[in-house]
């Protein structure tokens, strides 16, 4: 679906805010743990962007980005709780690409559209490096989790947990 129009509007939104960056051009991979090891750092350093259906009440439904540490999962326990749902899960494909704007494996921490709320765990925004592709699966890139957070501007709550054994 998405052309590289969200990987522009990315890099043009970092170029105008000033923020430090770096890109990593590296092979084809979507999936936490394989790219990761293709850039070179540790899954903590990575930031994972999961799309989630909320339902509030029966007729109010929200649409959460939640960025979580690439070695942990989303508590949706934790995001229940947040948003006083009734019930939290994973978003549909279809829907989730057309509110980020990326191909699955490629989501940003960044919310391009107004429907989708974006919440950030702690521990991402305070990571001295953040690595997440790009809306591309062939670049990412990486900067501080203070200029993610500075630019990004996501709702800071604890929606991480553990990752399952």
């Amino acid at each position: 679906m998405p052309d590289h129009g969200t990987y522009d509007r990315l890099i043009s939104l970092l170029d105008s805010s000033s923020v430090d960056h770096k890109l990593i051009d590296h092979e084809p991979e979507g999936t936490t743990e394989a790219v990761s090891a293709l850039r070179g750092h540790p899954v903590s350093e990575a930031a994972k962007c999961i799309v989630l259906r909320v339902k509030v009440d029966r007729r109010t439904t929200r649409h959460v980005l939640a960025v979580v540490p690439g070695d942990r999962r989303v508590d949706l326990d934790a995001v229940k709780t947040l948003f006083a749902a009734r019930y939290v899960g994973f978003s549909d494909a279809e829907t989730a690409e057309r509110l980020a704007q990326a191909v699955p494996g490629t989501v940003l921490p960044f919310s391009f559209d107004p429907e989708l709320e974006l919440v950030a765990d702690p521990d991402v925004v305070a990571l001295p490096r953040l690595y997440f592709n790009a809306a591309r699966l062939d670049r990412s890139l990486s900067l501080s989790g203070a200029d993610y957070e500075r630019v990004a501007r996501p709702r800071v709550e604890r929606v991480a947990s553990p990752a399952q054994a």
